[in-house]
């Protein structure tokens, strides 16, 4: 087993098995996170060679970090993967990796207004619009920006919806929750994670009024819900930065602060990041 430096807020280094042609390595890692190689987590993987490569996850480019002698992928795995081996590909090169399997929470949701839950045909066309804006969000990678994967909560305040957990809105079953959702009161500053750059900022139909940051390499948050955005589009933002107000705009049943952190376009516990 051989050690990398210790990187800025890590506490300590992490153990990392890796699947590698058919048996298990191991290296300990310091990195300012928590690997979790689940559905909505993150796997490091280590690849082969000693050059920096360029690594593939599902066609989307991942973040690559160097560990030790060698390098790692950090992979955004998504909540509708499925447990079992798959693997990153590197020029070519197929590198298996195992992602465990693991079971979220129910939560049930009770909401007034009902087109939130079951939207009509309008409501439906501003939907597909919004996607169309939301979609390339996911995947901005501003030039030269190099994200921490240090992250600080964005508002103080106890969870009330944790990532993963499958919703039931008035009975009926919709998409697992891809975020956390901070109890907060309505005008409390909202602050940025982590540095980067706005790339989106809208009132849009479930979100509400949401700023998109993207911190780097794929790496992007989403803050929605509030009731004031105070930054624009091309904006570049420091960690601590005000980017808005909590409020509970857009599908909400009271005030709070939705916070997403996507990589290589698969939304992932935030909670690994803090």
């Amino acid at each position: 087993m051989s050690s990398a430096p210790s990187l800025a807020r890590c506490s300590a280094a992490l153990i990392l098995t890796v699947l590698s042609g058919g048996s298990l390595r191991a290296e300990a890692l310091a990195l300012p996170f928590h690997p979790s190689p689940v559905p909505g987590g993150v796997a490091v993987v280590l690849l082969p060679g000693k050059a920096s490569p360029r690594a593939t996850y599902h066609g989307e480019p991942v973040l690559v970090r160097r560990s030790g002698q060698g390098w790692v992928a950090v992979v955004g795995i998504r909540l509708s993967a499925k447990p079992g081996v798959d693997h990153v590909e590197v020029e070519g090169r197929e590198v298996p990796f195992t992602i465990k399997p693991k079971r979220y929470p129910e939560q049930r949701v009770q909401l007034k207004d009902s087109r939130k839950v079951t939207p009509d045909a309008e409501d439906e066309a501003r939907i597909e619009k919004e996607q169309a804006l939301i979609g390339p969000a996911w995947k901005a990678r501003p030039e030269g920006s190099v994200p921490s994967l240090a992250f600080q909560r964005p508002v103080p305040g106890a969870l009330t919806a944790s990532f993963g957990m499958r919703r039931i809105f008035n009975g009926i079953p919709r998409s697992p929750h891809a975020g956390l959702d901070i109890r907060a009161p309505q005008g409390q500053p909202v602050r940025a994670p982590a540095a980067g750059t706005i790339v989106l900022t809208g009132d849009f139909f479930f979100s509400g009024k949401a700023v998109f940051i993207a911190h780097g390499e794929g790496v992007v948050s989403l803050l929605c819900h509030l009731s004031k955005i105070t930054v624009t589009q091309g904006q570049t933002v420091k960690a601590g930065d005000l980017v808005g107000e909590v409020g509970m705009t857009g599908r909400a049943s009271g005030p709070h602060l939705h916070w997403s952190l996507s990589l290589n376009d698969a939304r992932v516990d935030p909670r690994l990041f803090l």
